[in-house]
């Protein structure tokens, strides 16, 4: 398997000018990770020459942008609204094929009060075939997340609750939509995991390894310290033949520490159920 990250924790600070994305690029060299997840909250995605450097300073610290984090929002009640909603999200595409990511992060749409579930998940179904199709186009794989919240979002994902994700993922069947499985999410509304990732298994092309305190909450801790079985999600992964990107969503706050913890976890967590070990081959030291 291949081990990025998306740096949820250092969103503050990527927000705040006290770090960069070419930093992140540096501290995910340092933790020995293959990749570095980058959320469309953080860069101007319409600015090529912008790419273009992110690409390049991903290039000299060693590591590859993985995935391009979206919020994609496809249940808006407006009409005009979600066709404008993908035309943003086709140029966020467009963005990720110029960093060279092979993934896009695609989400159904927010819970806006008043749309009812057979309009919302018409809408979200559409637009995510759409959209991934256009992904396919420029080489991207686009991947549909069993989701909470953005972090720029105001309600919670309208396919938040399971039996909303699974069909989501069964009217999308035979379209260029794969699936990124996060282990957390279900368990905030006491969903369970392991069946709901059994239902989707031969769809998922890479992890959101993350973890919540406990079941019926959605507060993140350092994965590894939490409710998530990711031992027996992984293995089931392992027995489809599953092989690819594992990206530890690290949203527990604790910064540095929380962010090597998490990737130390991935690992061992990956050796425990037979996969190859990926030995850490540096480390990061907290900056001021």
């Amino acid at each position: 398997m291949k081990l990025s990250c998306l740096p949820v924790s250092l969103y503050g600070d990527f927000v705040s000018g006290r770090r960069s994305l070419p930093d992140w690029f540096r501290i995910a060299a340092d933790l020995g990770l293959d990749g570095a997840d980058v959320s469309v909250a953080h860069f101007d995605w319409n600015n090529r020459a912008e790419l273009d450097r992110l690409r390049n300073h991903a290039a000299q610290a060693g590591v590859r942008i993985a995935m391009v984090v979206t919020y994609s929002d496809f249940t808006l009640p407006d009409p005009e609204a979600r066709r404008r909603e993908l035309a943003a999200v086709h140029a966020q595409i467009e963005a990720a094929a110029r960093l060279e990511a092979p993934y896009v992060r695609l989400t159904a749409g927010q819970s806006w009060p008043g749309v009812a579930r057979a309009d919302g998940m018409a809408w979200a179904a559409e637009g995510l075939v759409q959209a991934a199709a256009y992904a396919s186009g420029l080489g991207v794989i686009a991947l549909y997340e069993n989701h909470t919240r953005g972090s720029v979002w105001r309600w919670n994902d309208f396919s938040q609750p399971a039996d909303r994700f699974l069909e989501l993922v069964e009217q999308t069947e035979g379209s260029d939509l794969e699936v990124l499985f996060d282990t957390a999410n279900n368990l905030a509304l006491w969903d369970g995991p392991q069946s709901v990732l059994t239902r989707v298994r031969s769809r998922v092309a890479a992890v959101h390894l993350a973890d919540i305190e406990q079941p019926g909450a959605f507060k993140p801790v350092v994965p590894g310290t939490g409710a998530s079985p990711h031992a027996s999600l992984l293995k089931i992964l392992r027995d489809e033949g599953f092989d690819g990107w594992i990206s530890v969503e690290e949203a527990s706050g604790n910064g540095l520490d929380g962010l090597a913890a998490g990737f130390r976890h991935a690992d061992e967590v990956w050796q425990s159920i037979g996969g190859v070990s990926r030995r850490n081959t540096g480390s990061v030291k907290p900056q001021g």
